[in-house]
């Protein structure tokens, strides 16, 4: 289906690696790598092969931004660069343009194992339109392409869908070990196969929740997601309801089935950032001046039993905003009984949830940890990503 780093000679060659630098960034330095370390193997290995590698990334949303210098200083990727070269332990030329004279007058220079990181890709607006004729002046840079971007492979940008099918395409180490991994939650897991979902991002954790909910024997929710199908529901009752189509998917969930499993106690709070005035209740007693910012002690209870029981384990979400000390309970309690568990599997994902897990030190304790967040979830929701189709060989 996908051929891999190992099925080509890249000796000599060009190669254009599209990788995933979106990483968060705040006053010019890093605060998360995993995205960037994620593909340090595909980068150290057409390195060691002597291939001429050309990086690709794009970086935030920089037409947000009108102000062009502003757009420019602010959505640049030499923090990246900088992170890069630090973990590789070598200077890599960065260039300030993805394409143009320069750009090709730099590439020509390269010699066997050189680096260059081209700027932000979607500094070009063409990137995200996938422009045909942006495509073929990125083509212009390389002879071979390499994808190690499962994690905007939902996104049908130039770089991600036209580009490659301009030249011979190929997998890198890590998005292989993406599908790989997801895709055994799926094919013949361990029992009980327990998924805990949580975090915001609503409309598609449902997708995924009512895919899994044929698969999985177990399925926690928490988060923005749980608040959503407790408020449709009719459990938490005086919020807003979401959008029409997030409602017809909620209703799905009958409540009654042995499977799913919704907070049963929540901290609230009538301070819109819950600063103050929280209090433990159920979910049905949350007033309509209150949020709900984590799960109680009782729920934490419930899933962490469940989770003492799992064979393989998929956790996609925080529980709360574990962001504040005050609401990192639900998250941290939750993460210390998956990484304590004897589950066989243990599969993390999405941006949020690897930045918590990082955070509490326990990386060592999953299989797998997943660079994807909305390409994960389109994944396991079983929709057509783009960027895998146009990889494919």
């Amino acid at each position: 289906m996908f051929r891999t780093i190992k099925d080509y000679n890249f000796h000599n060659e060009r190669v254009l690696l599209r990788c995933d630098f979106n990483v968060p960034i705040d006053n010019g330095e890093i605060l998360e790598d995993f995205k960037i370390q994620s593909a340090l193997f595909t980068i150290k290995h057409l390195k060691t092969l002597g291939a001429k590698i050309i990086i690709l990334s794009h970086f935030g949303k920089p037409w947000e931004c009108k102000d062009k210098k502003q757009r420019q200083k602010k959505y640049t990727l030499k923090p990246v660069h900088k992170r890069l070269q630090e973990l590789l332990r070598e200077d890599i030329f960065f260039i300030e343009s993805a394409i143009g004279r320069t750009a090709e007058r730099k590439v020509k220079k390269m010699k066997n194992g050189d680096i260059i990181m081209l700027e932000n890709l979607r500094l070009y607006k063409e990137e995200e339109e996938n422009n045909q004729l942006f495509a073929e002046k990125l083509a212009k840079l390389g002879d071979v392409y390499v994808g190690e971007h499962f994690s905007v492979c939902h996104r049908a940008n130039s770089s991600i869908v036209a580009l490659p099918k301009m030249m011979p395409h190929f997998a890198g180490q890590h998005f292989l070990k993406e599908i790989e991994m997801l895709s055994m939650i799926f094919n013949h897991p361990i029992r009980p196969l327990v998924a805990v979902i949580g975090g915001a991002k609503v409309q598609s954790k449902i997708k995924v929740g009512s895919n899994l909910l044929r698969s999985a024997d177990y399925l926690l929710f928490g988060g923005k997601i749980a608040n959503t199908i407790l408020t449709v529901q009719g459990i938490s009752v005086g919020k807003p309801f979401p959008e029409e189509a997030v409602v017809q998917m909620a209703k799905r969930f009958d409540l009654t089935n042995p499977k799913i499993y919704l907070p049963v106690d929540v901290i609230a709070s009538s301070d819109p950032e819950g600063k103050e005035l929280t209090r433990e209740t159920a979910p049905g007693t949350v007033r309509k001046d209150e949020d709900i910012f984590d799960i109680g002690p009782e729920t934490i209870y419930t899933f962490s039993e469940i989770i003492k029981t799992a064979g393989t384990i998929f956790w996609a979400g925080p529980l709360g905003l574990y962001q504040s000390k005050r609401f990192l309970a639900g998250t941290k309690e939750i993460a210390k009984a998956i990484a304590n568990s004897s589950a066989k599997l243990k599969i993390v994902g999405g941006g949020e949830t690897v930045a918590a897990v990082r955070q509490l030190g326990i990386e060592e304790k999953f299989n797998f940890i997943s660079a994807g967040g909305g390409a994960m979830l389109a994944f396991l929701a079983r929709e057509t990503m783009p960027g895998l189709e146009a990889l494919k060989s």
